[in-house]
């Protein structure tokens, strides 16, 4: 068994073992390092031969790593983010006076609901910072968290694992309809109510994966009359049509119900969900991640 000793250590090889393992790709590797694929193919041979061990094996789609590369992994992945930590910013963050930038994940409906307040929160408390946000798709977000390529990401994302995460509300989805809609009036109850559904036409978000599966699960497809890309165009619809849609309550609520807006609540499959804050372990203690994790918390938490 080979082993490779510390005066032999060349830390770019190290990123290398780690990008390759994340991503069970060398040309993806590659392509997140910056570099060319000749390049980190020789890089992982240097990396082989000084181990002694293939490190990773050919799999569809990919590679594959081995049991000694599965071994290295914990500890090479707790190397780098030590070391990037240490080499950070100082652990200081003065919010009044700093212009950092932060990147966070959110659909467009998260937008609506959580930057008018936090963009409040900021212009009060730290004039300076910016906000960007970056959607991805959930495969892509712990990833992009452990890069630093984004700082947070908000919403119901159950898909994303190996992140830390802190609830911030439970909801669930509801049936929002105009006011005066002749449904709204006097809706039925319970199982008759999950019936009555089929009475109604649909307008559908294609990128809101959920809402369509609930569609899907109550056989309502064949009443979506309209499809759309985005939540925020909902309310101009909803209001001037009678087309009602499957959505999240406490966005609904923020609408304005009452205000042209009647709200129906189907004991629905998948009815209750929750809303969480999802961030990278490597920069669990970072100062400024810490700074915005607590305003974020204190703004929405209400679990």
């Amino acid at each position: 068994m080979h082993g490779m000793h510390m005066e032999n250590l060349d830390l770019n090889l190290l990123r290398l073992f780690d990008a390759v393992y994340r991503r069970r790709s060398v040309g993806r590797a590659a392509e997140a390092l910056g570099i060319t694929q000749p390049a980190a193919s020789h890089g992982l041979t240097r990396l082989r031969l000084a181990l002694g061990d293939a490190l990773f094996t050919r799999a569809p789609g990919g590679v594959a790593p081995t049991p000694r590369a599965e071994r290295l992994a914990a500890a090479v992945q707790s190397a780098l983010a030590t070391l990037g930590e240490a080499l950070a910013e100082p652990e200081r963050f003065d919010p009044a006076t700093s212009r950092k930038t932060f990147r966070i994940h959110m659909s467009d409906i998260g937008e609506g609901r959580f930057l008018p307040p936090l963009m409040q929160r900021l212009r009060e408390t730290a004039p300076g910072v910016r906000l960007e946000t970056l959607p991805l798709r959930s495969p892509e977000i712990a990833a992009a968290l452990d890069e630093g390529r984004i700082d947070f990401a908000f919403g119901f994302l159950p898909k994303v694992k190996d992140t830390r995460r802190q609830l911030l509300l439970n909801d669930r989805y509801i049936v929002l309809l105009r006011a005066g809609h002749p449904f709204a009036r006097r809706p039925p109850r319970g199982r008759a109510l999950l019936d009555a559904l089929h009475a109604l036409d649909y307008v559908a978000v294609r990128t809101h994966a959920d809402t369509l599966r609930i569609l899907q699960l109550m056989r309502l497809e064949d009443r979506v009359r309209l499809v759309t890309e985005h939540f925020m165009v909902l309310p101009a619809i909803v209001r001037e049509t009678d087309l009602a849609v499957v959505m999240p309550r406490n966005i609904a609520r923020n609408f304005g119900e009452g205000a042209g807006f009647a709200i129906v609540q189907p004991d629905f499959p998948l009815r209750d969900f929750g809303v969480s804050l999802h961030w990278s372990r490597r920069f669990e203690d970072d100062a400024a991640n810490r700074w915005l994790r607590q305003t974020i918390v204190e703004l929405f938490g209400e679990v």
